[in-house]
């Protein structure tokens, strides 16, 4: 008997050659240093962080050369598969507005180098197997689970190298005859890739991160088919996926690099080019005084939706990941800040080769204030609108009640060369603007008067003012003028200066008058300009409000 015997014995139902898929997906037709690059999420859950970095790099670099981004679900592994999550993998995609050249989702394909789910690709692995096999590259392997467990104990108790090479390979050499013979009684077997590495010689590997490397060649007999269900593991769906859609870049994280040997022996044997690598670190956060892997079962901020569900911009979250996907992103958005983060060119080298990539909450918020402060009202109200719908009906409320009013409140110190930049979520917004509905600040709130407590003051400054200083048509520097003059009549000191020369003459200052009067208004000590509160509440509010006092 022949290998090609054995392997019509393995795969009677595959009738296709690798000759035949190479047709079907012939080389892309795209212009000169076009990349093609693949976000390829396995089906397991939530979108991870280090996920999501990985595509966001991958969208960037089609994006930055005209090139394709395409979406393959990795979904071999079909103990761990999730319901609906490749509708969860899609929806926060379209969230952030990544949308692929190429995907399948439910009975949609869009592209022609598909199916681009693993599991539905399953005979053209096998077809790639079946020539493996065919030219004595790849044998089943009957190894137990015991066996194996006996064969790394022995392995450890020598201080060998632990897995399945060289003499630990026990059914490398295995007759065909013997392997048929335990085919046709039953026997559960996986294939095995049959490696020519040597682990003690080196070769020469072009990391796009790390550089040049020198990394052992691999001589492991890996296994590329599982036996349960006959789809390939990782490795091998990898070589055959990327080679047939001609992916030039595989962005992945660094806990990959280890498998570049299995990978480039892999490609080598079928005379496939190498894709470029483009191996990230680990997202990490601060945890006290260590820095640690962020965990998907400790940390809420592992998960994408997080982000979303917090109410952070998309946009903050985008620009908060690109100042880790390169270092010198930050100077230049500061340099382009009316550019989009698509404009920058991605450069892989300048990227954290080790130690992994911190992610700091504290960095977003700033960048997220930012963004929020950079918003028109209409941009701000559309978007807080879009999240309060799925995540706050208490705010989604307020904003339906009268949008224009709501708007009216936003643009408190937006339209200036200094917005505002006290909102960092969606989430935090109503906290920021409740007083300025009757029925929220008729609760039961207490009032953060400061320095002045005497209720007969309060009312009486109040009581003073209102009288004989608000005119709802004041501008700003008339209003200020007014408060000067108020403090003026009743003993505090209008000037600041003059205050901190001789405070003993004075029963307070300008700033203690207008706490008085913000905290009547707002029940709070610090707010946005005061003055523009006023305007926006209205003459008849001011005035019932410090009738209340």
């Amino acid at each position: 008997m022949t290998n090609k015997d054995l392997a019509n014995i393995i795969f009677p139902h595959i009738t296709k050659t690798i000759a035949d898929y190479e047709k079907m997906y012939p080389k892309r037709n795209l212009e000169e240093g076009a990349c093609v690059t693949r976000f390829a999420p396995s089906p397991t859950g939530f979108v991870h962080i280090g996920n999501f970095l990985s595509c966001l790099i991958d969208y960037v670099i089609a994006k930055n050369t005209n090139g394709i981004f395409y979406v393959r679900n990795e979904d071999t592994d079909q103990k761990r598969e999730v319901e609906n999550a490749i509708q969860i993998i899609h929806d926060v995609m379209s969230f952030y507005d990544m949308k692929p050249n190429e995907y399948q989702k439910g009975d949609t394909v869009v592209g022609k180098y598909g199916p681009y789910i693993q599991s539905e690709r399953k005979e053209i692995y096998q077809a790639f197997i079946k020539h493996l096999v065919e030219i004595g590259r790849a044998y089943p392997c009957f190894a137990t689970k015991e066996e194996l467990e006996e064969l790394r104990s022995a392995q450890e108790k020598i201080k060998a190298r632990t897995g399945y090479y060289g003499r630990y390979a026990r059914y490398r050499n295995l007759s065909i005859e013997e392997a048929v013979k335990k085919i046709e009684a039953g026997e559960k077997y996986v294939i095995r890739f049959k490696s020519m590495g040597d682990f003690e010689k080196k070769f020469k590997f072009m990391d796009e991160v790390r550089g040049l490397l020198y990394l052992p060649e691999n001589d492991e007999d890996f296994v590329i088919m599982k036996s349960e269900d006959g789809l390939p593991t990782y490795h091998f769906a990898h070589l055959v996926d990327d080679a047939l859609m001609h992916t030039t870049h595989v962005v992945r994280g660094e806990e990959w690099l280890s498998s570049v040997p299995k990978h480039v022996e892999l490609f080598a044997t079928f005379d496939y080019p190498l894709p470029k690598y483009i191996h990230i670190p680990l997202i990490l956060k601060q945890d006290g005084d260590i820095k640690r892997k962020i965990s998907k079962r400790k940390d809420p901020e592992a998960s994408m939706q997080y982000y979303e569900e917090a109410g952070y911009p998309k946009e903050a979250v985008i620009e908060s990941l690109m100042t880790i996907a390169n270092s010198n992103y930050e100077q230049w958005h500061t340099e382009y800040p009316e550019k989009n983060y698509l404009d920058f060119i991605f450069d892989p080298k300048k990227m954290s080769a080790t130690g992994g990539a911190l992610y700091d909450i504290e960095k977003l918020n700033n960048i997220s204030k930012n963004v929020i402060a950079k918003m028109t009202k209409e941009e701000l109200k559309e978007a807080s609108y879009e999240w309060a719908c799925k995540y706050n009906s208490d705010l989604k409320e307020i904003i339906e009640r009268d949008p224009k009013y709501y708007m009216s409140i936003l643009n408190i110190e937006r339209e200036s060369t200094k917005p505002r930049k006290d909102i960092t979520t969606y989430a935090d917004i109503l906290n920021h603007i409740w007083y300025m509905y009757d029925d929220l600040f008729l609760k039961e709130v207490p009032y953060e008067f400061m320095k002045i407590t005497d209720k007969a003051e309060i009312k009486h400054i109040a009581s003073i003012y209102i009288e004989k200083y608000y005119h709802p048509s004041d501008n700003q520097d008339e209003w200020f003028g007014k408060i000067k003059t108020l403090c003026d009549e009743l003993g505090y000191a209008s000037n600041m200066k003059e205050y901190k020369q001789n405070p003993e003459k004075f029963k307070g200052n300008v700033a203690d008058i207008s706490t008085v009067l913000r905290v009547a208004l707002t029940k709070r000590a610090q707010t946005p300009d005061l003055y523009e509160i006023m305007q926006v509440l209205g003459e008849k509010k001011i005035k019932e409000r410090f009738a209340r006092l």
